[in-house]
């Protein structure tokens, strides 16, 4: 509580339930938080990277060594380990990759800064030497990034194949990476200006449990995992008429409740008989359209679905909404909203197939832009992670079609921008200096973690790397496979230079954030989960991380 002396008497400025953190106890509880945060990551990095078991308060369970995913589903309430959390989630925004790069390296920028403070360095000249480190290193990561031709497909699916190792798909990578390379190419358009453009909103996800993850294909077109709504209707079509709807083809109730007195049975008769006529006018309006298959967002009537079964009319009901507008790509459809002022203009043109052993419906459209790739794995855990894995490599691939530029893999960009940022440092004057030379140490954190989580020495194999690039091999990496030092780029490790750029920024601009913090003042418990344990007071360094990240850590 803060007060002043106004006349002799003490004035109250801040409520009795407030709380406040000043000066060095501040700065001790943001970086303790970030850390936390950080280092509940880390042993998830690389291809030998360790999973984490996520139970939430329902008790489902997550399995996944995906950084994003394991700081959204973790129960952290504290204000400060958002803000790092908001740096993974932009960094999967941006890049779609390099999450856990991103927050283990912000985590050790402020350990280092931490450092720092301790000798008496003033905090803004940490932040204005972090500033200046970053800038250097993204100058230096385009000069140390090789151009490619995005034509390249063997180098391309060499990133992919970067993204998902040691995210569960190793065994299938390779088919997996071919799969992804083919379906980036087909939502790539090139521009008038020559720039190629990934429109991955024509790129659609589906999953199915019980077979193998080598069966998982790419499809031209989408997919509807439902079943006719009758057994009489045909389940293939061949240059069909596709009507997209988004209106139920059922009796239409009244928008107030109403009671009706029936005092003759064929007063009952007539409503039925009235009812039928509705159902019978709608079906009509489809067969005037001359549609051959109707995908319906909502419900059909069991009346409904005789007429159209005796149409010869295949018909599917309650189809997700996303699905829907995914196909109004494929097919060239509208979606139609009201049946009585549809046209044939509306319709879309296509083939149905029908796998019997999936249960799946295929509608491939003519010049068909948008493309389904089909994951398949044996359990749900599985899929899950399998989905995650290939959705980072999709968009890596997409980054690097549309950027052109890739870097060597297995910490041989990191430890390469941290012996020029020491030389960069040398030009540096005033005590940014050291603020400049500690953010080259923390970009070394990332071959560390990697020798780690491989269970090599760290130590030995951070002097052999820096040996390497001392010898001018700028592109000499970790071989957590073999622990050798070698030229990953030629190796196969390659990553899109624009993930390590966002990393690098990303990292810094939060680390800053939190170095410029001086003053916490809390109008209550300073845990941003109200319903949580109220006793966590922010003097002990974590305070309000509570229940939630303390079961983590």
């Amino acid at each position: 509580m803060s007060q002043r002396m106004q006349q002799g008497q003490p004035m109250i400025v801040m409520s009795e339930d407030s709380q406040r953190v000043k000066d060095k106890d501040a700065q001790d509880y943001n970086i303790s938080a970030a850390r936390a945060v950080a280092e509940a990551v880390r042993s998830t990095l690389g291809p030998k990277g360790m999973d984490k078991m996520l139970v939430d308060s329902m008790g489902s369970v997550t399995i996944t060594n995906d950084g994003v995913t394991i700081l959204q589903e973790m129960d952290i309430d504290n204000p400060t380990a958002e803000m790092i959390i908001e740096v993974a989630e932009t960094q999967e925004d941006e890049a779609g990759d390099g999450t856990t790069t991103a927050v283990a390296i912000a985590g050790e920028l402020l350990k280092n800064a931490e450092d720092l403070l301790e000798q008496d360095i003033h905090p803004t000249a940490i932040i204005k030497g972090f500033h200046m480190a970053a800038e250097q290193a993204r100058e230096e990561v385009d000069d140390i990034a090789t151009d490619i031709d995005t034509t390249d497909e063997e180098l391309i699916r060499k990133t992919a194949e970067t993204s998902m190792t040691g995210k569960g798909t190793e065994v299938n990578k390779e088919h997996l990476a071919q799969l992804i390379v083919d379906a980036v190419s087909q939502v790539t358009v090139e521009t008038e200006d020559g720039d190629n453009v990934v429109d991955l909103e024509f790129l659609n996800i589906e999953t199915q449990t019980g077979r193998a993850t080598g069966e998982s294909d790419l499809l031209e077109g989408g997919i509807v995992d439902k079943d006719p709504v009758h057994d009489n209707m045909p389940t293939e079509a061949t240059d069909a008429d596709v009507l997209l709807l988004n209106q139920s083809i059922e009796v239409e109730e009244a928008d107030v409740d109403t009671e009706v007195s029936v005092t003759d049975p064929d007063q009952l008769q007539q409503f039925l008989d009235r009812e039928e006529k509705q159902l019978k006018e709608k079906v009509q309006q489809i067969v005037d359209l001359d549609a051959d298959i109707v995908f319906c967002q909502k419900g059909i009537d069991d009346l409904a679905q005789h007429y159209l079964a005796k149409e010869g009319i295949l018909a599917i009901r309650r189809a997700k909404k996303s699905d829907l507008e995914f196909l109004s790509e494929v097919v060239g459809a509208s979606i139609v909203s009201d049946l009585s002022s549809a046209s044939e203009d509306d319709l879309g043109y296509g083939d149905v197939t029908r796998d019997e052993e999936d249960e799946l419906f295929y509608v491939e459209g003519e010049d068909a832009h948008g493309v389904t790739l089909l994951l398949r794995g044996s359990t749900d855990h599985v899929v899950d992670e399998l989905e995650r894995g290939v959705t980072d490599a999709l968009d890596v691939v997409a980054q690097t079609v549309s950027d052109g530029r890739v870097l060597a893999g297995g910490g041989a960009t990191e430890v390469e921008l941290a012996s020029r940022l020491r030389d960069f440092a040398d030009s540096v004057s005033g005590r940014e200096q050291l603020a400049v030379e500690a953010f080259a140490d923390s970009l070394e954190l990332v071959p560390r973690v990697l020798a780690e989580n491989a269970g090599l020495d760290s130590i030995d194999t951070l002097v052999d790397l820096r040996a390497a690039h001392d010898d001018g091999d700028v592109q000499a990496g970790l071989n957590v496979f073999s622990s050798d030092i070698e030229d990953t780029y030629e190796a196969g490790v390659v990553e899109p230079a624009h993930a390590k750029e966002q990393a690098v920024t990303s990292a810094s601009e939060a680390a800053n954030l939190v170095l410029k913090i001086d003053d916490i003042i809390s109008a209550g418990d300073l845990s941003t989960d109200k319903g949580g344990d109220e006793e966590g007071a922010p003097g002990g360094g974590m305070g309000g991380m509570g229940g939630g990240m303390g079961g983590m850590m």
